[in-house]
């Protein structure tokens, strides 16, 4: 049986002021954010896990740094993101926030980023970045966390795309949904992590690390 919207809709938590302004910024400049009801849903684990540091890979305007650290009061959260204008917006949107103090934006190529000048543990890494990338930055940051930490991996659906027939898809997307498929195979087969896929938002995969 399928949930109705409405009801989905139920469950969706409140939002400040600055928060609904961004919401509608980033529907207005076509940047994207995480789902609400996905994002409920990732600040709702986080809180069980209760991680003391978080590492975001994509900060875009910095919408759900703000909203993890909102959910968690003790945390601190390092976000890198590359574009350099979704930066100017993030850090000034972080700034107004009554988080700023917590949340870190680091400018550059996620790739790219020295890992030696970043915290040497991370309880928690979010990924949300080039889908087609999403191997790659596993590998790179995974080492950052601890055992019993988690990573956590938005955009699983990639709106549907990665559910479609190869023929189906975009020929332009198809080289990034090849990588999805591939980047899930590989997760759910590394000895490594214990993971989950949970159909909320745009798919949210959930990696705890043995």
């Amino acid at each position: 049986m399928e949930l109705s919207d409405t009801y989905i809709a139920s469950f969706i938590q409140p939002r400040n002021e600055l928060l609904q302004e961004m919401e509608k910024f980033a529907e207005e400049h076509h940047v994207p954010i995480m789902q609400l009801i996905g994002i409920d849903a990732l600040n709702q684990v986080l809180r069980i896990q209760n991680p003391a540091k978080i590492l975001e890979i994509g900060t875009a305007i910095g919408y759900s740094a703000i909203r993890m650290a909102l959910a968690l009061p003790n945390s601190q959260i390092v976000t890198v993101e590359r574009d350099a204008e979704r930066v100017h917006h993030a850090r000034n949107f972080i700034r107004r926030s009554e988080v700023a103090a917590r949340i870190e934006v680091i400018e550059g190529d996620a790739l790219e980023v020295d890992v030696a000048a970043l915290s040497p543990t991370f309880d928690a890494v979010f990924i949300d970045a080039a889908k087609g990338q999403y191997q790659k930055f596993f590998e790179k940051y995974s080492p950052l966390v601890p055992s019993g930490g988690v990573l956590y991996i938005d955009n699983m659906y990639m709106h549907g795309l990665s559910d479609l027939d190869m023929k189906e898809v975009p020929r332009r997307k198809r080289t990034m949904i090849r990588n999805l498929h591939s980047f899930t195979d590989w997760i759910l087969q590394h000895p490594d992590y214990t993971s989950a896929f949970f159909p909320i938002g745009d798919g949210l995969l959930i990696c705890l690390k043995r």
